[in-house]
């Protein structure tokens, strides 16, 4: 389905603290963020006209600009307000919201320590993130041939711009052959997450295993359905995982922000089935996030 280019859509984005048209929030080709990636996000659903989880999410952002070096020029009320304020003037009921910080162009060179920081958050009207009917019957991952970074080489832990190149690199070339998604080694050649998401497995006795996210983010989503499965009885063990090892496992699911909850029926040789523990879950999640009373 044809979108409308993200620079051609009309509205307004709140960009440092004033509600600007969409097509004048504009920043100068020499910013430092472009440059040398000194860019932080987040990504947040708005369900029934609520952004899901928006605390925690925004807490994240301040944690990953800290560790970028970056002093943020509002406080975590104002980013809060702003984010609401944003899906009210866009009229966003089922959508996503970007809130994003990044240095500007006062210096271009290594160092920054003069650059302005800037904050914009945008909002916009979003579906699913994989296509819906192949959900239902699970995507099919290739394994990347790019891994993530060794901890202690970036700052793992942050949603920086820079550490998603690989991703993008990882997801072109699953698409190009016929994927949907990648899944990423970490630096030791275990099992870490997909391009955006993070990974479960289901074993023959119905308990999940994840990998300990050491070196990638511990998604918000993550630690929802491990919630969720913990108070449905569903043993969680996180834990390193060999590639190997996934021939020992029934089921396998992504989880995240914008994947939810995602069946995987294959990733390389191996194939895993949508059993009904992947599919309570996702309606489990369901309702949290549109607030219903599980059935």
């Amino acid at each position: 389905m044809e979108t409308i280019p993200y620079d051609k859509r009309t509205g307004k984005i709140w960009f440092n603290a004033k509600l600007t048209d969409w097509k004048d929030a504009k920043v100068h080709l020499l910013n430092h963020g472009l440059h040398y990636a000194s860019c932080v996000f987040e990504g947040e659903r708005v369900y029934d006209g609520e952004i899901f989880k928006l605390e925690e999410h925004t807490e994240r952002l301040f944690y990953s600009a800290k560790r970028m070096g970056m002093e943020m020029p509002y406080n975590q009320d104002e980013i809060n307000k702003a984010c609401k304020e944003i899906i009210l003037t866009q009229k966003v009921r089922d959508g996503y919201v970007r809130p994003v910080v990044w240095r500007g162009s006062e210096m271009m060179a290594i160092s920054a320590q003069k650059n302005k920081i800037h904050v914009a958050v945008a909002a916009w009207e979003w579906g699913s993130y994989f296509d819906p009917k192949l959900k239902l019957k699970g995507i099919k991952l290739n394994i990347s041939s790019w891994r993530r970074p060794a901890p202690n080489s970036v700052p793992w832990d942050t949603k920086a711009a820079g550490l998603y190149m690989i991703c993008t690199l990882s997801k072109h070339e699953a698409e190009s052959k016929g994927y949907t998604d990648s899944l990423m080694l970490d630096h030791d050649g275990n099992v870490a997450e997909a391009t955006g998401a993070n990974i479960f497995f289901k074993d023959s006795n119905g308990t999940l295993h994840t990998p300990i996210p050491d070196s990638f983010l511990d998604g918000i989503t993550r630690r929802c359905i491990i919630d969720i499965a913990k108070s449905s009885g569903i043993k969680v063990i996180e834990r390193k995982i060999k590639p190997e090892e996934m021939s020992n496992f029934e089921g396998c699911f992504l989880t995240g922000t914008a994947a939810e909850v995602t069946p995987v029926s294959q990733i390389d040789n191996f194939s895993f089935n949508v059993c009904e523990v992947i599919k309570q879950l996702s309606k489990s999640y369901h309702n949290l996030v549109r607030k219903k009373v599980a059935a």
